[in-house]
Formats: structure tokens, sequence, C-alpha cells
């Protein structure tokens, strides 16, 4: 529907007055090729609408995605609709389709391949960004929940407008929304959209979260306060993100992947050393998550006393007046990859000069059996558990380069990120 066509009584619709408030989120530059994630639910439809009327505007080429990831009948049908209707607003459309794993948490295996998906797809039409149509009441729902595992303020504070995911930049421009308000405007200019049955199942965290919060709004507490409370611990989070990149600066240094926390550190605030640890365990691990608070408690006193102990596929090792994080070997014996591709999240390596064919070589840890193969692996001044989890190239039992334990055979690992505050943005 064109910005133009108004209702009765000449006043702009609701569509067209959100679609305007695109602007608050995009700013007068807004990605010139943007991709939006539509579910066919009540909001990302609303997003697909909003957009549509405003791109035109601002020279914004769209595209959209619809993931039919197979959990109900109903759910092929429902991603055909949203193709079909991107198609009649003149908006390219692909259906992506997701696989369930056969074990484990399905809804967060399932939001974990969404962001895959998307952001591969993203890749392969060259999008700038990419669009979803998270509202007030999911950040409201998530702040329940995850005040129910006891959340300290980075799982407190509010969703990021916006975030980086396999590199790609996902915009959430509803943020600012309520959800009764995108259905109302949807309603108004005639659209419908699907409803989704596990939304009413009690089963699901998300919807127990969203009874409690119908339950608590005669005190007062609404999608709108639970938001803006998430809105100003992200502004705390903030402050504590500049307190954590001083400290990196001041008490921490990267050495050949393995990162060396100084005993300084423990002059810091009790909040600082805690996300700092937190921070260098994702980095040297690459696990989405941190440890739960009372294992990482326990774990930072045993390193102060210089206790070596293995935590989140981490080792702590003690040195003069400081600790190491290093990866552990078990973490990573059963990790392969080809030669040029990423390893453990972490490296890229590459064969050296007359290394075999490709498709003969595969990288691996070095594991105690190529240590052996590398006799001089104590010129590398690294510890002997570092070594183990390092990068190395095989060819069947044949070790072709070992880049950190003996540099003279050629080859190369580097580190795809530097330990940095940046690197490590959630």
């Amino acid at each position: 529907m064109p910005l133009s066509e108004r209702p009765a009584g000449g006043a702009p619709s609701r569509l067209a007055g959100l679609a305007d408030d695109l602007l608050r989120h995009f700013g007068a530059e807004p990605p010139r090729r943007l991709g939006l994630a539509v579910s066919g639910g009540s909001d990302s439809r609303a997003l697909m609408e909003m957009a549509a009327l405003w791109a035109p505007g601002w020279g914004v080429t769209l595209e959209v995605a619809t993931i039919d990831h197979g959990l109900r009948p109903e759910a092929a049908s429902e991603a055909a609709a949203v193709a079909a209707r991107a198609e009649a607003l003149g908006l390219p459309a692909e259906v992506l389709r997701w696989e369930a794993p056969a074990s484990g948490n399905l809804q967060a295996e399932a939001r974990a391949g969404r962001y895959r998906l998307l952001a591969g797809w993203a890749g392969r039409r060259g999008l700038d960004a990419v669009a979803l149509a998270h509202t007030q009441d999911d950040q409201a729902e998530t702040f329940l929940m995850r005040l129910a595992r006891e959340a300290g303020v980075d799982g407190l504070s509010a969703m990021a407008p916006e975030v980086t995911r396999h590199g790609v930049t996902f915009h959430r421009p509803l943020l600012a929304y309520a959800r009764a308000e995108l259905r109302a405007a949807l309603t108004e200019a005639g659209h419908d959209w699907a409803e989704d049955p596990s939304n009413q199942d009690p089963r699901y965290e998300r919807v127990r979260a969203r009874e409690a919060l119908a339950a608590l709004a005669p005190l007062g507490i609404t999608a709108e306060t639970l938001a803006e409370t998430a809105a100003q611990l992200r502004s705390a989070r903030a402050a504590l993100d500049a307190q954590l990149e001083a400290a990196i600066a001041a008490h921490v240094r990267q050495e050949a992947g393995d990162l060396i926390l100084a005993h300084s550190l423990y002059a810091e605030p009790e909040e600082v050393q805690r996300r700092l640890w937190i921070a260098a365990l994702r980095w040297i691990s690459s696990e989405p998550y941190p440890p739960r608070r009372a294992p990482l408690a326990a774990a930072i006193t045993r390193a102060r006393i210089g206790e070596a102990q293995s935590l989140s596929g981490a080792l702590t090792l003690p040195a003069p007046g400081a600790t190491r994080l290093t990866r552990e070997w078990k973490a990573v014996a059963e990790r392969r990859a080809a030669p040029g591709a990423l390893w453990d999240g972490r490296w890229i390596v590459t064969a050296p000069s007359g290394a075999p064919a490709e498709g003969a070589c595969e990288v691996r840890a070095l594991g105690a059996e190529g240590l052996l193969l590398c006799p001089d692996w104590r010129a590398s001044g690294l510890p002997r558990q570092s070594l183990l989890a390092s990068p190395s190239i095989w060819a069947g039992a044949a070790l072709i380069a070992a880049p950190l334990a003996d540099p003279d055979r050629g080859g190369s690992a580097q580190l795809v990120a530097q330990f940095t505050p940046a690197a490590l943005s959630h």
C-alpha cells in the first residue's frame, strides 16, 4: 500500500505512520540492500508491510527470507504465503529450510539455526544487513526468562538494536513497538497473519513468561516498563564494558592464542574481574555462553592460588605473577578442518609449499603424538599444554606443519580475531 493511500478522513494509515518511524532506527543512511526475516506472524508481517512502504523513499532495495522449520504441518504453507505476499509487494523472496536436530534444546537450536540460515542467505544475495521483527513484548518476555535464571546485568540488559552474527549485521527496528500496536495497524489495513499454536502452549518458557507478564500488569509491571528497565541496564552494561576495555589493556597479554592474566587484575572490582574472565574464556574456547556464576567464582579463586584446572574448554596454568589461559586439548581432539578453513572457531591454518595436494591434508590439534615429532618445541617458549591443543596439518599419519611448535616446517596459523572488547561484542 503506497504512502499516498489514506483511510477515510484523510489521516495517514497506522502502517504508514509506523513506516515513517523506521527512520528513527535506520537514520538518513539506511542499508542500500536490506533483507527482511519474515515468519508470517504478526510482528514480522508488520515489518514487511512497513518496510515496503518506507524503502522506496530512501532508495533501499528489499529482499525477504522466510524459514520453513518443518516442526508443524502448516509450516510449509505459511512460508509459501509469506513468499507470495512478498512477491505481490514486488520483493524477491526465498524460502529457507531448517532441519531439526535429533536431540538437544529444540528452541535454542532453532534460534541458532535461523541466524545461520539468514546469514548464509544474506551473503549469497549480497545484502548489507538483515532486519528482524523483535518487539517490545519480546524484550519484556526475554527479561522475565533471564530473571528466572538469576541473570546479571548482561543477561537482563536490553536486546541490542543491532547485533552481528556470522559476519552479518542484524537490525531490530521494532523494539519500541508493542505487538498489539502492530496488530492493530495490520488489521486496519486489511492484512492477516499466521498464528503459531505453540504461542499458546505453556510447555514453552516464552509462553509462560507472556502469561506472567499479563498477571503482573495490575502492579504496573508491563512490557513497556520492563523494556525501559532493560534499556537502563543496557546503559549500565555499557559503562562496565568501558571498564572491561581498560582492564584488558592494563592486565592482559596475548601470546600465540593464549591469554596471560596478571594478578594485578585482582585489584579491580569483582564484577570487572568476572567479566574479564568470561571474555577470556569465550575467546579461548569460542563458546557462546559463559560458565555459571558459582563455578566461575570458584575457578577464579583457584587460579589466584596457582592451581591448574579446566573450565569451559580452557585450561588455567600458573605463571609468574599471572595465570595463563590456554585451549584444552580434550576439547579440540576431534575437531577437523581443511587447510585454509576456520578451525576451532579461531584459527586459519595454511599449508607450506610442497605440501600434499588439497584434500590429502587436514587441520587438527597437534596432540602428544605430534609434539613428539617436534623435538625443538621448547624453543617456542610456550607450555606443553598450549602446544598440545595448537593447530597443525597432517596427511594421514604424517605431520606436515606445526606452526606454533615447529615453525621451521613452514605453513602458518593466524588468529581470525585478537582479544579485544570489540571482538567480544554480544
